[in-house]
């Protein structure tokens, strides 16, 4: 019988682990990383994080004709793809203005707070925000502001997720927290770059809707 890991992700379902308790301790990037479900049948309605070792997925990806998405169909849990090592040293939110794109830095927030008490987190908001979408920017801002150490805000018209992702590089942040709508662009730009000169090991990608 194939369980639920095998028919939503597009990669092979023993490369990603379901976390349905998981410590916010000080030693929660050792301790999740090393917490293994099994291959079983689970609730969707259980589970709070997928986590995949991107290194993985990037082999599975390099054996494709072309790169594809990383989830068949997406769902509302969370997945969290880290590389060499999983860190919140520096955290990089990709706000869009959109109820969306706040809903997923919202829940990073509540999901991780004891984690990132200590971070330095970046948020890129498009360059026009309608007044509508003002005040709900500044509450972000706030928010983030409240949960971690240092929080910068940049108005950046990035259109493509290669964006987010050559702006994360080169300011080595650990973490980029974006839309799982953007997963297929990302596959495409981790496909082409994944070991070449620009790779940066230390970024996870924090993928949500």
């Amino acid at each position: 019988m194939q369980t639920k890991l095998d028919t939503q992700f597009s990669f092979p379902g023993e490369i990603i682990t379901p976390h349905t308790h998981l410590r916010m301790g000080q030693n929660f990037e050792a301790d999740m990383v090393k917490e293994l479900v099994g291959k079983k049948l689970i609730p969707n309605s259980s589970i709070q994080l997928y986590t995949a070792h991107l290194p993985k997925v990037l082999d599975w990806l390099h054996g494709l004709d072309h790169p594809k998405a990383l989830e068949n169909e997406p769902c509302e849990v969370p997945v969290l793809l880290y590389d060499r090592e999983l860190s919140f040293e520096r955290l990089l939110f990709h706000y869009d203005g959109s109820p969306a794109s706040a809903k997923i830095i919202r829940h990073f927030l509540t999901l991780f707070e004891n984690n990132i008490k200590k971070s330095k987190a970046t948020i890129i908001s498009p360059a026009f925000i309608p007044k509508s979408k003002q005040k709900e920017e500044q509450e972000i801002i706030q928010e983030v502001n409240t949960h971690t150490s240092e929080t910068s805000f940049i108005k950046f018209n990035f259109n493509r997720i290669g964006d987010f992702w050559s702006y994360a590089v080169k300011h080595q942040c650990t973490i980029l927290v974006t839309s799982k709508n953007n997963q297929a662009d990302l596959a495409k730009v981790l496909f082409h770059f994944y070991k070449g000169g620009m790779w940066y090991d230390r970024l996870s990608f924090y993928l949500a809707i």
